[in-house]
């Protein structure tokens, strides 16, 4: 008794928020902010719940599938420990019956599982003699963690899609197969870990959120929606899960992860911070960070809000509305007039990635030009460039050669971390005949005239908006550009004169441009 009751008391400074991160696919929930999501499942219970306080019914159960430091299960814990006391007077009893009945968890490495047990237990044995649990008989507890193997099909791994080459490895490495995304039935899986009686009435957590070179070569593979996907398999009363951002707009094999969440109508609340540094110090997740809460019960609007720099705004919405998460609504009111009027967008006539098949690492330009040789335009470490190379050296998009173009750089702002934001990298004309390596994008046209009017177009503080809504991480690529409608090209583009075609209000224009940076042209 005296052991739980010394374990329990509140302790400052809080030393799980000291802990370094392992990396930032691995990132550590900081107490402050699990506690804000907590609060946030406690006030959508009482909700659904006839005003129930969460933290008073001994009945509820809790899994963390994804635990690292255990900072979810610990803070649940306290909150069962001081909701319980009228339920359960006496202090030890409480609290393993909350350890050994209602808190659960799957650690991601053996390492955080003993972190995770040594927060929750105060012992990194949950049967270890100052272990505040009690009738455990087994090292793991309810926190369970075992090496786990990836199932190769082939080159991939059949659950999380990660390559053999990269992550068929020793016995003395992790494997980073982490349990609860690696079963074809996770309701008999649970029942294997923690018994056929438990069903989990909340499932909350951090997941790791992609895999290094997962997708091959250097390519990472997300794989947090897999977390979410098992989590709602298992038919919780509620989900609240932490992820990166990047779900909502894009993602690499993400869009029918993204089309299901925002159309199921079980989203309850949404909360984004587009700066992801404001949740995690000292870690950047390009295109920020959000947690969002998921009923069974619930089919209606989403609550959302927006956090960045301490400014908070919040409204009511339907999220499919568009076929991408808008995190703004008055953007939404001005995307009602621009997108929804049946335009033909620019992503019909921005090149795709590699315009000319050639990378932007590609080495074989010639400073020098020789007979058949025509202009190449590249950016090398930050610096844009001009060489020449051999036409016969172009076999995709040929045709494109002696036309005119509007090349934009592939690679722009880090999707919002800074308003207002750039958006887009500065725009250049490139005469005929002329290519570009994937360093650009392509805009061709006929005429010069033509290119000089795109480029004062994409230079516009309206134009950037507008991609700005579907590009949430560095690169642009041109399905980003699929609400900029198309204009005439027989004139240089304003700001002025596309705020008074599309009937924007003052508050809308004002919005643009305190959203987004002026973009001067110099005669790189």
């Amino acid at each position: 008794m005296n052991q739980a009751a010394f374990t329990m008391q509140r302790h400052n400074p809080d030393v799980l928020t000291c802990i370094a991160n392992l990396s930032n696919d691995e990132v550590f929930t900081p107490p402050e902010f699990a506690n804000k999501i907590l609060d946030a499942l406690a006030q959508s219970w009482a909700s659904s719940n006839g005003g129930e306080n969460i933290w008073s019914n001994k009945e509820v159960t809790f899994l963390d599938p994804c635990t690292k430091s255990g900072v979810f299960l610990r803070e649940i814990v306290k909150r069962l420990n001081d909701g319980l006391v009228k339920e359960v007077p006496d202090l030890t009893e409480r609290i393993n019956h909350i350890l050994t009945k209602q808190v659960f968890g799957i650690g991601v490495t053996e390492l955080t599982s003993l972190l995770a047990r040594r927060s929750v237990y105060c012992s990194k044995y949950a049967n270890g003699i100052h272990s505040i649990a009690r009738t455990f008989t087994n090292d793991h507890g309810n926190i369970w963690f075992e090496r786990t193997e990836h199932k190769w099909v082939g080159p991939k791994c059949e659950f999380c899609s990660v390559r053999k080459e990269t992550f068929n490895r020793g016995s003395d490495l992790e494997t980073y197969a982490y349990e609860f995304i690696h079963s074809s039935n996770i309701k008999a899986r649970m029942t294997d870990l923690f018994g056929d009686t438990v069903k989990f009435d909340v499932v909350i957590g951090n997941p790791p959120y992609q895999m290094k070179g997962g997708a091959g070569g250097s390519s990472d593979s997300s794989i947090y929606h897999l977390f979410v996907e098992q989590a709602i398999k298992l038919e919780p009363k509620f989900l609240a899960m932490v992820t990166p951002s990047r779900w909502l707009v894009g993602g690499r094999g993400l869009d029918n992860f993204r089309k299901e969440m925002l159309s199921s109508k079980k989203l309850l609340r949404l909360v984004d911070y587009p700066v992801s540094s404001e949740v995690f110090p000292g870690v950047e997740v390009k295109g920020g960070i959000c947690f969002f809460l998921w009923s069974d019960t619930h089919s209606g609007l989403c609550e959302v809000t927006v956090i960045r720099g301490g400014s908070e705004k919040s409204d009511t919405r339907q999220l499919d509305e568009f076929d991408v998460f808008v995190r703004d609504p008055l953007a939404v009111s001005i995307l009602h007039k621009v997108v929804l009027d049946g335009h033909l967008g620019m992503d019909l006539l921005v090149s795709n990635r590699e315009p000319f098949k050639l990378e932007s690492n590609f080495d074989g330009i010639r400073k020098v030009p020789k007979s058949g040789d025509i202009g190449i335009e590249y950016i090398r470490g930050g610096k844009r460039l001009a060489g020449f190379v051999p036409r016969s050296l172009i076999t995709k998009n040929a045709h494109l050669i002696d036309s005119w173009k509007v090349l934009v750089p592939k690679a722009g702002s880090d999707g919002g971390q800074k308003i207002p934001d750039s958006v887009l990298g500065k725009p250049l004309i490139s005469k005929p005949p002329s290519v570009c390596t994937g360093s650009y994008l392509a805009i061709p046209t006929d005429r010069k005239i033509a290119a000089e009017s795109i480029q004062s177009y994409y230079c516009t503080k309206f134009f950037r908006f507008l991609v700005s809504h579907r590009k949430i991480t560095q690169d642009a690529f041109s399905h980003m550009y699929s609400w900029v409608p198309q204009q005439s090209w027989d004139q240089v583009w304003t700001d002025k004169e596309l705020y008074k075609k599309y009937k924007l209000t003052k508050d809308e224009i004002a919005f643009i441009e305190s959203m987004i940076r002026p973009m001067e042209l110099d005669n790189e």
